[in-house]
C-alpha cells in the first residue's frame, strides 16, 4: 500500500513538474502570465485609439508580443499614423511601439 502511495505521488510530482515546465516562456514563445499581459496591454492600446477623435479603431490592427505593441493597417493621414503612435506609448506596460501602419 505504501508503495502505491508513493508511486502515486510521485506521479503527481511528475505530472505537475511537466505542467508547469510547459507554461514556461522561451525566447520565440509566451508563458501564460506573459501572454494575459500582453493581452491586457492589446486591450488598453485599442480603447486609448477608440477614445481619440482623430483615430479610427476599425482601421488600425494592435497586437503585442512581449510588451511590444505592433501597431497595422491603413490610416488616412501621416499624422493620424503619428498620433496612433503617441498614443499606444503612453499606455502603461508599453516598452516599445512598432508602426507598421500605411497611409492611404
Amino acid at each position: 500500500m505504501k508503495s502505491l502511495l508513493s508511486i502515486l505521488g510521485a506521479s503527481v510530482l511528475t505530472f505537475t513538474l511537466a505542467t508547469v515546465a510547459g507554461c514556461a516562456s522561451t525566447e520565440d514563445r509566451q508563458g501564460t502570465g506573459e501572454y494575459f499581459d500582453d493581452a491586457v496591454i492589446t486591450t488598453k492600446v485599442k480603447a486609448a485609439i477608440l477614445a481619440d477623435p482623430l483615430l479610427k479603431v476599425s482601421e488600425i490592427s494592435v497586437e503585442t508580443f512581449d510588451n511590444v505593441v505592433q501597431l497595422s493597417g491603413f490610416v488616412s493621414s501621416r499624422e493620424a499614423a503619428n498620433q496612433a503612435v503617441t498614443v499606444a506609448r503612453d499606455v502603461a506596460g508599453v516598452k516599445s511601439v512598432r508602426n507598421d501602419m500605411r497611409i492611404r
